[in-house]
Formats: C-alpha cells, sequence, structure tokens
C-alpha cells in the first residue's frame, strides 16, 4: 500500500500581497505526476487545505481540478479538515466528492464509524484501515465545567482527545478482523505535539489550553500522519510518527526549508518505508539580512534565481543603528534591473539608541494574537505563575473566539 502524506496546502493564501495562486497549481501538477510515476493508492491531506474559511472562488477551482486529474491518475483522496478550513464549506461537498473517490472529514462528528474509512489498492482491494481524525475542537470532544482552572482543562480536554484516538483505533482493529486481518492502520491528526517546531506562519492558537498533544498518548498505528506544522520533521524521533510539512513556503522564516511530501509504503506486517519526496521550489523566496553596504551583493546573489517573469520575492533585514526615513526609496534604487521585489522591510533592534527600538517595532500584521498579548505582558512586572495563568485564559478566549467562527 502506497500512500502519499501531504498537509497545509493553504490554498487561497495571499502573502504580502501577492497570490499564490501560480505556486499551487504548479504543485498540484507535480503531486499528479508523482502520483502516476509511483503508482501511488491513496493521498492524504492532513488538515489545512485552505488558508481561510472563506476561500476564493479560484483556490475552490483548484481544489476541485486536483480531484478531478487525482481519479484520472488512479489514486482516491481523503481530506481532513484543519483549524483553518470551514466545517461547513469542506462538508457541503463531500456527498458528491465521493463519487469521485475523494472522502472528506471536515470535522469530528457524533458517530465514530464517519471517521473510520478503509484505503484500496489500485487493485481494489483493501489496502489499509484510516483513523481519520481532523482538526479537534474542544467542544466536539468535552463539555465545559464550572470552576476548572486552566491547568484542569488542559488536562481534561489532553484525556479527552486521548480517548477519541483509542476509541476509533479499537474500532479500527475490530474492522481489520472482521476484514480478515493482515492490514496496517493509519492514523491522522492536525495539532501540535510535544516537541514539534512550529514557523512564523503556524498561527498558535491552540486546541483550547491544549498547548501540545504527549506523544505517547497517541495510539499503536503503524504510521500516523500529521499536519498543522509547515516544517517536516519526525516527532520524538520516531520514523511512524511524522510531520510532512507544508508544499511551498507559507511565511519567510520557511525560504530556507526544503519542502516535501511523504511517500509511506504500508504491507501487511506495518509500515515498510517513509521516503521524503523533494517538492521543487516554484517561487523563489529568501530572507536577506545586512547593512545599506553590504545588500547589493546580497541582492545581485540571489537575481540569479529570477527572471523578469518571475521576480525573487525578497524580506530585507535591516542592521543598522541609523534610522533613515527614506529606506524604502533606497531599496528601491539598490534592486533597481534586478528581478528582486523586495516584500517587507524589517528594522533590526539596536541596543545604541532608545529612539530605535521605538522606530524597529513589530507591526500587528506581523504578529498573531498571542503575540501581541504576550508583548503586551513584557512590559508589566508580574510574577511568573500570574503570567502563566493570564497566558492560558487568553488562549482559551482565542479558542473559543475560533470556534464561533468556525
Amino acid at each position: 500500500m502506497r500512500i502519499l502524506h501531504t498537509s497545509d496546502w493553504h490554498l487561497g493564501q495571499h502573502f504580502m500581497g501577492k497570490t499564490r495562486q501560480a505556486e499551487h497549481q504548479a504543485f498540484c501538477r507535480w503531486l499528479i505526476e508523482q502520483v502516476r510515476e509511483r503508482e501511488v493508492d491513496a493521498v492524504l491531506v492532513a488538515g489545512d487545505v485552505f488558508d481561510t474559511g472563506a476561500p476564493p472562488s479560484y483556490a475552490r477551482e483548484q481544489y476541485n481540478q486536483f480531484i478531478v486529474e487525482l481519479r484520472d491518475a488512479g489514486a482516491s483522496l481523503v481530506v481532513l479538515g484543519g483549524n483553518h478550513d470551514s466545517v461547513a464549506m469542506l462538508g457541503e461537498s463531500r456527498t458528491l466528492l465521493a463519487q469521485l473517490d475523494t472522502r472528506v472529514v471536515p470535522a469530528v462528528g457524533v458517530n465514530l464509524d464517519e471517521q473510520l474509512l478503509v484505503l484500496k489498492r489500485r487493485s481494489g482491494e483493501p489496502g489499509a484501515i484510516l483513523c481519520a481524525i481532523p482538526f479537534i475542537r474542544p467542544r466536539d470532544v468535552l463539555q465545559s465545567q464550572a470552576g476548572q482552572s486552566a491547568a484542569d482543562k488542559q488536562l481534561s480536554l489532553q484525556q479527552a482527545i486521548q480517548d477519541h484516538y483509542q476509541q476509533l483505533f479499537a474500532l479500527a482493529e475490530q474492522r481489520r478482523a472482521e476484514l480478515g486481518g493482515g492490514m496496517p492502520i493509519v492514523a491522522t491528526g492536525h495539532l501540535t505535539t510535544v516537541g514539534a517546531s512550529a514557523s512564523e506562519s503556524v498561527r498558535e492558537i491552540y486546541v483550547g489550553a491544549l498547548e501540545a498533544f504527549p506523544t505517547s498518548a497517541f495510539p499503536a498505528a503503524d504510521y500516523i500522519a500529521l499536519g498543522h506544522i509547515h516544517r517536516p520533521q519526525k516527532v520524538g524521533g520516531l520514523e511512524h510518527i511524522r510531520y510532512c510539512g507544508s508544499p511551498i513556503p507559507l511565511s519567510f522564516d520557511e525560504a530556507r526549508q526544503q519542502k516535501e511530501v511523504l511517500l509511506v509504503e504500508l504491507d501487511s506486517i506495518g509500515l515498510h518505508k517513509v521516503e521524503a519526496l523533494a517538492v521543487p521550489r516554484f517561487q523563489p523566496l529568501y530572507s536577506l539580512r545586512g547593512s545599506l553596504t553590504e545588500l547589493p551583493a546580497l541582492f545581485a546573489e540571489v537575481a540569479r534565481d529570477g527572471s523578469p517573469e518571475l521576480p525573487v520575492w525578497v524580506e530585507v533585514q535591516i542592521s543598522t543603528d541609523d534610522y533613515l526615513n527614506d529606506l524604502q526609496a533606497r531599496l528601491a534604487a539598490l534592486c533597481e534591473g534586478l528581478p528582486v521585489e523586495v516584500l517587507r522591510i524589517r528594522r533590526e533592534r539596536g541596543a545604541a539608541q532608545a529612539g530605535l527600538q521605538r522606530e524597529a517595532r513589530e507591526t500587528l500584521d506581523e504578529l498573531n494574537p498571542q503575540e501581541v498579548f504576550d508583548k503586551r505582558l513584557e512590559s508589566e512586572e508580574l510574577e511568573q505563575e500570574l503570567r502563566q495563568r493570564l497566558q492560558g485564559l487568553h488562549r482559551e478566549v482565542l479558542a473559543e473566539l475560533q470556534e464561533r467562527q468556525a
């Protein structure tokens, strides 16, 4: 059984005023080629197929076109809802898409059987049992209780999510026995695990007060396909618990990452092999750091990866203690004639002048709500226990707002 593990496509994302439509289109074409060449049986998208709950029409069209082309390539598709996805929007077409060998699990439902899927090989024979678990919202698995502390809520939610995994895994074992045994069990998830390394494009909206799900709480599945963290990585060094990461860089701090999808091979014994397939870079993206005297050479170097039709997108971090009110114009002059577009300018904090610190502060569009709150707390003299409690309460408020918007 060959499964392609992907996640966090974020179709419809706008990046510093730029659309990612062409990149996503190129990625979808490349992925279809991999499916054909490697005779993949099923493709998993472990959450965040869209960037927002109301994606633009071209993003929905890309999604639908990929589904049609994947079916023609001979593979089935499973789409799991993520924290960016709208449950209602993903769910509205699930019955229709089922006719195209695409199964959509937008959210945790009342009936566990809806999350238990049998993945078939190209021959039509059952190849694996899938515990299809999307992003879990607190209201899906937990009823709030009056008087609970933030720590109690976190423990309750962690236990509820663990119970959900274990119950579904027990059903999977039962289904495997009914089918005659000899089939691997795969599970999915869209969450943060203990020790996972995130990036600035990952919105730190936790599952309620749950900051990270412990690896030991996962069931004994043969492979666990995770989404939400954009950097590809093994969890706890384990071969069978993986984040595949996003297929394109979604922030400048991901610019140096080699993006990948994971080709997972399983047999009747269990996990056979996991192979990382490097995703080509469809849009040159760089984060440059230096002084005004150093930047011309840096621009010239990265310009070699660009063209007039496909210019390099650049973030510039200026390391200087001098405040320059014409900085944007100076950088534009340095890029003149080069296939380079500066999308963001940041001044590094200097220790020499207090005034520089004020001018170098981040803008709100660079920070998520949790970071804004944390920076506000930094300006207050608070005991550590009170600081942590306030941070926990703020996360709960963010989670509640997210639930209302879902």
